[in-house]
């Protein structure tokens, strides 16, 4: 069973700039309004400057406005599907532990949410503010 947000997320993978590793990423992020942002990733020669699939299409969204997400697929070639690196999933709890993470490869499928993925995730309430009371971001209830 194939979805638009699948879809999305392998035409963003046949876009992917990967010459070094040849490991093509796809991502499609799903905003609680419906729409869809999609990112590749882009290598760098300096390995540690490329980006991530997942980290572009966050960043598309956040550009678009969206900070509330319901889910993101994640589409490679590696059979069990792969799941999003660390700093994906850190980038990713920003925004919320529920997100739906589904990583999709040439043989299955494989879901998780966020907070599974990466329990404890470091976020705003490790902050403390001036006061020592935690730095809360504007968007957080």
């Amino acid at each position: 069973m194939d979805d638009a947000l699948i879809a999305a997320a392998r035409r963003a993978q046949a876009r992917a700039h990967a010459p070094y590793s040849r490991f093509k990423v796809g991502a499609a992020l799903e905003a609680d309004d419906g729409r869809v942002f999609a990112g590749a990733n882009v290598e760098n020669a300096s390995y540690g400057l490329t980006n991530c699939a997942e980290r572009v299409a966050v960043g598309a969204a956040v550009v678009a406005g969206a900070r509330r997400f319901t889910r993101i697929v994640v589409v490679t070639d590696a059979d069990p599907p792969a799941a999003p690196c660390g700093a994906c999933r850190q980038v990713l709890a920003e925004f919320g532990a529920g997100l739906v993470v589904e990583a999709v490869g040439p043989a299955g499928r494989r879901r998780w949410t966020l907070a599974e993925l990466l329990p404890d995730a470091f976020g705003s309430r490790d902050l403390s503010g001036s006061a020592g009371a935690p730095v809360r971001r504007s968007d957080e209830p």
